[in-house]
């Protein structure tokens, strides 16, 4: 998802819960929900796709290239980043614990 600007995104969401590791440009809801599989996201279990961030053909390219890389080096690895998509709840039941947090953070409870 090469976008030049997402205020949400939901098809990165939906693209990991079907089993597909998404590409996609660092901006917006993209940004938010895509942990870039680079070597400290991937030793610590956060990845969950890849990410580019300048708005060219060519850094999507180079991006689709690391992750063509992974996938072929590393299978281990691809398979983390396809479960943890597929098993991340992206539900507003989560939304809402962590807004829960927040808040009680704020007013110091």
């Amino acid at each position: 998802m090469p976008s030049e600007y997402e205020p949400c995104g939901l098809n990165q969401m939906y693209s990991m819960a079907y089993g597909t590791v998404p590409i996609v440009r660092s901006t917006g809801g993209l940004a938010d929900t895509v942990a870039d599989c680079n070597l400290e996201n991937c030793a610590n279990g956060s990845a969950n796709g890849f990410k580019f961030e300048e708005f060219s053909s060519s850094a999507l390219e180079k991006c689709m290239e690391r992750a063509v890389d992974r996938y072929l080096e590393d299978g281990k690895t691809w398979g983390r980043l396809v479960r943890r998509g597929m098993t991340t709840d992206w539900s507003w039941t989560q939304s809402a614990k962590r807004y829960e947090s927040l808040y009680k953070k704020i007013a110091g409870i």
